[in-house]
Formats: structure tokens, sequence, C-alpha cells
């Protein structure tokens, strides 16, 4: 009985299993559809637990059923479809407040779907400094840059881009098509004192299912971050006035252990 005991508290205090689809492939359908601990960050019906993040811009956000696209008529345009639905679209023109959260994040792991129109920009701030490049770089047969999509942006120091993460790969889908991104971050570090000891670190980042950025640290925050300190938790933040863009599924869970291979 007692070695039954010591077996059941070992396998109580041991780490949850590493998860099978943690390996950075494409695994089907989106992971917050195959695994429990998903969360999440829009309700389906509003834009409730976001806002925008400087409260005296003008906020055009929307939620919307369906987005449509015209690579005829209107290439560089999207228009939404509908009222309080899953979908969240920055406006009529693309260019209005960006989006933060209500929440605060540190290390988590996230998943979210957005869709780009001809020639637009956007991009996803981890904690609301470290910039995930959204670009359309659809068909560009240069070698890829951290400006473009898949990319870690970076820093903007004496009127110059300093650092950033380019892609592996250009992964980029077609304007009009939706496309994802998944990523694994763990926020930055601090001693007692509030010295950073660590930097934010991009474990692993997927694009459309392909391993577009492994091991990044970021040096600070990224060009046109939220003016905050670096910290254990902040905002997430969709860029909302760089051009039109729409985003959905947007999930989070706590960050887990991933498969190296």
């Amino acid at each position: 009985m007692r070695a039954l005991l010591l077996l059941a508290l070992a396998l109580a205090t041991q780490a949850p299993a590493v998860s099978v689809i943690q390996d950075g492939d494409a695994h089907g359908d989106p992971p917050f559809m195959l695994e429990d601990g998903w969360e999440p960050l829009l309700d389906g019906t509003s834009l409730a637990g976001w806002r925008a993040c400087d409260a005296s811009a003008t906020n055009e956000w929307r939620a919307v059923r369906a987005i449509r696209y015209e690579r005829i008529l209107s290439p560089t345009q999207l228009s939404g479809r509908g009222q309080g639905g899953g979908v969240i679209l920055n406006g009529p023109t693309g260019k209005t407040a960006n989006l933060c959260t209500t929440r605060e994040f540190g290390d988590i792991e996230l998943y979210l779907e957005f869709m780009l129109p001809k020639g637009s920009n956007s991009g996803v701030y981890l904690q609301g400094l470290y910039e995930m490049q959204i670009l359309d770089s659809w068909a560009n047969t240069e070698p890829p840059t951290s400006s473009d999509i898949g990319g870690i942006y970076h820093q903007w120091i004496d009127n110059r881009g300093v650092g950033g993460s380019a892609p592996r790969v250009n992964a980029a889908r077609r304007p009009g098509e939706w496309q994802s991104y998944q990523a694994w971050f763990r926020a930055p570090r601090f001693d007692a004192a509030g010295k950073r000891v660590e930097p934010a670190r991009f474990i692993r980042v997927l694009l459309n299912g392909q391993l577009v950025q492994s091991d990044v640290d970021v040096a600070g925050p990224t060009r046109s971050a939220l003016d905050l300190p670096e910290g254990a938790a902040h905002p997430l933040m969709l860029q909302g006035d760089h051009g039109a863009v729409a985003f959905r599924n947007i999930h989070v869970r706590p960050l887990r252990p991933i498969v190296v291979r």
C-alpha cells in the first residue's frame, strides 16, 4: 500500500508530458482544436477584452462575421460582412488605432490567424514590445529580411534599424487568404532589484505551419512598440495603423515544454 502511495505521489509531481504536437510541424487542424488548455481572446461577437492602446486615438476596429476580398476590383482593401461575428477588422481604411488586450501576459503560447490585402502591413507585438512582422511578402523573390512576414522586427536606434531576425523561409500566402502564426514566447527575466538578466525570447515561431524562427533573443523593444518598460507581463498588441488587416481565432495558453528534434 505504501509503495502505491509513493508511486501516485511521484506521478503527481512529474512535469506534464510533452505534447506530441509541440514539435514545430503542422498537424492538420489548428492547435487550439487539437489540445486542451487554449483560451480564446475573441468572444465571437464583440471586441470585449480589447481596447485602443492609445485611449486618445480613433478606434475603428469592429467585429464582423466574414471578410470579403476583391483581387481585381479592390486588391488593396478588405471589407467586413455582417456585424458581431468572430473576426475583427481594422476599419474601412486600414488606418486606425493599434489594439491591445485589457489583460497582460508573460510566458505564453500564441496562435492566431490573419488576412492581408495586396501590399498591406501589420504586426503582432508580444507584450506590446516585440513584433512578429505581418507584411504582404507573397511572391517576393529577394532573400527575406526582418521586415518581411515571419520576421522578428528590428529595433530603431539613432534613426536606423538595428538587429531583428529574418525568417528562415518565405512562407507567405496570397493576399486575401487566411494565414496563421503560432509562437512560443518567453518573457524577459529580472533579478530581485529589477535589473533585466535575460532578454525576451521567441523560442519558436511557425508561419502557416512552417518554422520561421528558432531561439531568437530580442535585445529590446522593436520599432513602434508601446512606450512601456520591459517587464514580466504586458498586453498583446495588434498593429492597426499600417494598412488593412483582419484577425480571427486568437488563442493563448501558458508556455509548455516543446519537442526538440
